[in-house]
């Protein structure tokens, strides 16, 4: 499978970017453009299984989603001094999961996801999803249905959507994503939260989380759980003209500034920077 993964080589602080479940690195080019104009080294990651079609996905579990940033994290390592990691959706609980055994200079959630419970997702799914999905799972049942979100399919602005969802349902899934959630990979999701809500309270790192006010897929609970639970420094960011995709959605310069204003304050090359 073509590694789509992308580096923008600036400073010596870097910033991993992790994109979410059946996503594409593409999502975060635009949020890498900024920070990389802003003078840092980013890193758009593509993780394990992703890029190709359902059955590269689902023969993959979340460990080997999570091996994919640690090997990034690696990489942009050799590259800078310090590093600042940031995911969105899914990729959010992978960033928490890495600043809760490694050191980071911070960690930046975007609509972090453990579980789907906005407003546009069914209820019966909320209901039956912690129920179904392990049995499953573990039978190895209907490993190549998905679950198909609704309309607004985590966009408000209209138009952007109406481009989106042509590319998800008419170009290749590298560049825009799976159209659907596996199962199976909606499992390792359930199994990956588990793991970080047990984690949290070790990430002593500064921890920013910027997240829909009426985010249609992640209800507003997925970040007050983080912000509850992380030991260090941390500040909590409700965006109010946005779905879930919040790095592309009307709400991405206050997400882009909020996140350039948190580096910026924790990096510890600029603090360096601004003594002499």
């Amino acid at each position: 499978m073509k590694d789509h993964s992308f580096l923008l080589q600036g400073n010596r602080t870097g910033i991993l970017l992790i994109h979410g479940l059946t996503g594409t690195p593409n999502e975060m080019r635009g949020i890498a453009r900024s920070l990389h104009q802003a003078g840092y080294s980013v890193y758009g990651i593509q993780l394990a299984g992703h890029c190709g079609d359902i059955d590269d996905l689902v023969q993959t579990r979340w460990e080997d989603w999570y091996a994919s940033v640690y090997q990034g994290a690696l990489i942009l390592k050799q590259r800078t001094d310090e590093i600042f990691v940031a995911g969105l959706s899914m990729g959010a609980l992978l960033a928490l999961q890495y600043a809760s055994q490694y050191p980071v200079a911070g960690v930046i959630s975007y609509s972090p996801t453990f579980r789907y419970d906005g407003w546009s997702i069914p209820r019966w799914s909320k209901i039956l999803g912690p129920i179904v999905l392990p049995t499953v799972y573990h039978l190895n049942l209907f490993s190549k249905n998905t679950f198909d979100e609704a309309e607004p399919f985590g966009i408000k602005n209209e138009s952007l959507r109406a481009r989106i969802m042509h590319n998800m349902n008419h170009a290749d899934s590298a560049e825009a994503g799976l159209p659907g959630n596996p199962w199976h990979s909606l499992y390792q999701l359930q199994r990956l939260s588990r793991q970080v809500k047990k984690n949290l309270h070790r990430i002593v790192a500064p921890s920013l989380s910027l997240h829909a006010y009426h985010d249609d897929v992640a209800a507003r609970k997925n970040s007050q759980l983080i912000y509850n639970r992380v030991a260090g420094k941390k500040k909590l960011v409700w965006l109010h003209n946005s779905y879930h995709m919040i790095t592309i959605d009307n709400d991405r310069k206050q997400v882009i500034d909020e996140s350039i204003k948190f580096i910026r304050e924790h990096a510890k090359i600029h603090a360096i920077a601004l003594a002499r």
